[in-house]
């Protein structure tokens, strides 16, 4: 039945433990995420017109499945990548160099974490304790850095 399925706008960027992306998706409904070691799945119905969002991602490197997490909120679904080699950067979320018409890079989110201590928690441990705190429809900001509130842009 996705054969018919548009992609989903996404945003990324990348941690030392993890790698991030948000599907801009509002009102999200039977939403599926399959994690691979070297690729992802997502997939959701949006909107009162049941439309179909299906996205496949073949990753710039592997990441651990069992420790890879989603949360789906009104407005997205943010997805945690748990990396397999952690502290290793990605330059690009796809194992192919062309660009992808859904997908941009969350330059709100993004930084230069190469020269960061490990004193904090880690991204992904923030993440996995957002989500099991979690109550409202609003995501908290997942390093706890910036006091800037999320723009919006999905």
């Amino acid at each position: 039945m996705l054969c018919s399925a548009q992609h989903a706008a996404a945003r990324w960027y990348d941690r030392r433990e993890a790698v991030f992306v948000e599907f801009c998706v509002e009102d999200s409904q039977d939403v599926k995420v399959n994690f691979d070691s070297s690729k992802f799945e997502f997939s959701c119905v949006t909107g009162a017109a049941d439309k179909k969002h299906h996205n496949t991602v073949d990753l710039f490197s592997e990441i651990n499945p069992k420790e890879s997490k989603h949360k789906r909120t009104d407005r997205s679904v943010l997805c945690c990548l748990r990396k397999a080699q952690p502290g290793i950067s990605w330059p690009r979320l796809t194992k192919l160099k062309e660009k992808v018409s859904w997908l941009s890079v969350d330059f709100n989110n993004w930084r230069n974490w190469e020269d960061d201590s490990d004193d904090d928690l880690s991204s992904f441990d923030k993440f996995s304790e957002m989500i099991n705190k979690m109550g409202g429809d609003d995501l908290p900001d997942l390093e706890g850095v910036d006091d800037e509130k999320p723009t919006g842009d999905c």
